[in-house]
């Protein structure tokens, strides 16, 4: 599985970004689809998930002002961010769980695309 990011770039604070993800290849099912972010000198952190059934979760940081969303015939999933803050900024990276289910057993591999870079400054 490929997964091909977009949408990344530099923005004021306040304003708006569409980020994209485009998985491709030899997938079964997307059971999971989110976006983390790493920002400079920390830890990966989850940014928002939203899995098969269309239930999301999101940090407490971006409630309000991210919503993440899937297309599940196309394999697609974006993330729109609004309001955003300087402490926004870090490498977004899409995620993907691909998931095969065969009788009782379940084979689940996590794959990530490339790494957009989100900067938030005026």
């Amino acid at each position: 599985v490929q997964l091909q990011a977009s949408g990344g770039g530099l923005v004021q604070p306040g304003g708006s970004l569409t980020l994209s993800c485009a998985a491709s290849g030899n997938i079964f099912s997307i059971s999971e689809m989110g976006w983390y972010r790493q920002a400079p000198g920390k830890q990966r952190e989850l940014v928002a998930r939203i899995i098969s059934d269309g239930t999301t979760t999101y940090t407490d940081s971006v409630k309000g002002r991210f919503t993440i969303s899937r297309d599940n015939a196309k394999h697609t999933g974006a993330l729109q961010m609004n309001s955003l803050k300087p402490e926004d900024t870090a490498v977004y990276y899409c995620h993907v769980r691909n998931t095969l289910v065969v009788g009782r057993n379940r084979l689940e591999d996590d794959y990530w695309g490339q790494g957009t870079l989100v900067t938030v400054s005026s």
